[in-house]
């Protein structure tokens, strides 16, 4: 089993900073793509940012410039630092990391989610 918890959301100010963390956890050779994802009600949960094991990362045009994912493959964690937040960014935020395992005697890459943590951007 693979366990992914994400911690740092809260209360955040507009043009203020937040930092997210998500640790992987579990029967886990190694994590190739680790992605922050972000969902309000009433809408599908949207890509934020995502970052392979070479540190090849992407974002979203809304995030672009304001925010930077990274990540400690060592420790199987990454991280998404929220900078000049804005009312928008408020959503809770999810990790999603591609875990490599052995299944069965057989090598198995899937994707499994955190529970999320709320980010709330308000004066």
């Amino acid at each position: 089993q693979v366990r992914v918890v994400e911690s740092g959301g809260g209360l955040g100010q507009p043009g203020g900073s937040l930092r997210l963390s998500c640790a992987a956890s579990g029967d886990i050779l190694s994590v190739s793509l680790m992605g922050w994802y972000r969902q309000t009600p009433g809408n599908q949960r949207e890509l934020v940012a995502e970052i392979a094991a070479d540190g090849n990362s992407n974002y979203a045009d809304s995030v672009k410039g304001r925010f930077a994912i990274s990540r400690d493959s060592a420790k199987k964690m990454g991280f998404l630092d929220m900078n000049n937040l804005e009312p928008e960014d408020t959503a809770v935020y999810y990790c999603k990391v591609k875990a490599l395992q052995v299944v069965s005697g057989k090598w198995v890459r899937s994707d499994w989610w955190g529970q999320g943590t709320q980010v709330i951007v308000s004066s």
